[in-house]
Formats: C-alpha cells, structure tokens, sequence
C-alpha cells in the first residue's frame, strides 16, 4: 500500500490557510465568518418535537453507492478521511426532483471518550463516534468547492456508531489507522464499499435539517440527513480509532425539525 504525505490545504475546498483547531476557547467565529451564522451544525435532535412529513414516503431516499477501487485515507490533522475515486450518488427523499448528489468522501468524528464522540446528540445523548458521508449536487455545479454555501448545494449523511460486534465494511479502514497517526500520512486501501455504512433498508429512518458543515469554513445550507439507527463496530475498532481523532464540536439546542 501506498504511503504518502499530503498537503491538508489539497483536501479543504474552499478553506482559508488559516489555523484552526478543537482547542478549548478557540473562537472559529473570528477567522471564519460563516461561524456565526444561525443555521449552524452539529445540533441536538429532539425527537419528541421532530415533525413528522409524510410526502417523504412518497419518493424514498436513494442511494446509489459504487465499489470504490484504490480509495486514499487521509489523516488531514483534524480527522480521518476516505476520499472516493468512483462516482456514487444519491437522489429522491428531501432532495430537489431530478438532482443527483454525488459522494466525496466519509469523514469519521469521536472523542476520547467511547461514551461522547459524535459531533450530535439525540436528546443529548451522545454516541461514540459519527460518520458523514459528503455529497455536492453534480446536477447544479462542478465540484463540491463551488457547491459549498450554495442553496441545495451540499448534502450530508451522518451516522451513529455505538459499541457491539465487528463492522466489517469498515475492517479494511480501521486496520491502516496505526500507519496514519501523524498529520498528512495516508494510506490507500484497495477496495472500499459505501454501501456497508448504510443501515438495513428496514432500518433507514431518518432526521433532515438544514445547517452548515461543522469544521471551518463552516458554510451553511448544507442539508443534514441523520440515520435514527446506529451502526455497530467492535470495542477493538472503536479503540483503534480513538487514537486519532479530535473532541467533537459543541453542540447546540434544536427542535421541530
């Protein structure tokens, strides 16, 4: 497998070289302006006053992920990322009729702690860690950096991940992590499947929000689709990744979504 070193800034559509970290008391809102916005993510979901909308049902979510040859994963310095080669999309359920929303990459977020990782709560309960899959709408624009705080621009799917029995769609990830403990390393895998993120399709309820990507330059209208069931990874995954990764963002009170 490849070992490479990169240039984070190569990774970052649309952010400025500015420095930025989880640091506590680290003030994002002064070198990021789109920080201070009123639609910003990560949020707690309520679930009791979450609207339910049945128009929803009539045209189902649908994704439509590829195998994914040769994928590079990246230790950027503020997480770990699987940037995808092959084009998968998704369409239907919130999104506008006839727009695809194409895949970029899977982001991963957790904490130190196996009890308070995801970046959003439910209810304010945490979960260990939280995927996001980013997508840009390649039926309006050209890439997701002239996707990004455009209206319908940019679509995102988070998981929750909990402790139980091994994921084996995300083996092949969790075994490099040890080769990319320092910023810039990355390593690149030789088959990748997204579709063993997804839930059953018995299982595929979901939340849907408008906000904003939750690392700099934290641009909004992003919409947010969030899985209500948790995918399941081993205690040795989950400790595997602890080891890399920053403390989620705070997160913020919203409801009647």
């Amino acid at each position: 497998m490849a070992d490479n070193t990169i240039d984070e800034s190569d990774y970052y559509p649309g952010k400025d070289d500015l420095n930025w970290g989880y640091q506590e008391g680290v003030e994002w809102g002064l070198l990021f302006p789109d920080a201070n916005g009123e639609y910003q993510s990560p949020i707690n979901l309520n679930s009791r006053e979450a609207c339910y909308d049945p128009s929803l049902l009539d045209v189902g979510l649908m994704p439509n992920y590829v195998v994914c040859r040769d994928c590079e994963v990246i230790n950027d310095g503020h997480t770990v990322r699987i940037m995808l080669r092959s084009k998968s999309v998704v369409t239907g359920g919130p999104l506008p009729s006839y727009h695809e929303f194409e895949l970029h990459e899977v982001r991963f977020h957790w904490g130190k702690e196996n009890q308070r990782g995801s970046e959003h709560t439910v209810n304010f309960k945490a979960f260990p860690m939280e995927l996001h899959l980013i997508h840009w709408n390649s039926t309006l624009f050209n890439s997701l950096e002239d996707a990004l705080g455009k209206k319908n621009g940019v679509l995102i799917i988070a998981l929750f991940v909990q402790i139980g029995k091994e994921h084996l769609g995300l083996k092949a990830i969790t075994e490099v992590l040890q080769d990319l403990q320092y910023k810039g390393k990355t390593k690149i895998i030789p088959c990748f499947n997204p579709n063993t993120l997804l839930p059953d399709p018995l299982l595929r309820d979901y939340w849907v929000y408008e906000g904003s990507l939750t690392t700099p330059p934290c641009s909004e209208k992003v919409t947010w689709i969030l899985y209500r069931y948790p995918l399941t990874i081993s205690q040795i995954q989950d400790t595997c990744t602890g080891e890399h990764m920053p403390q989620p963002m705070v997160t913020t009170e919203l409801s009647g979504i």
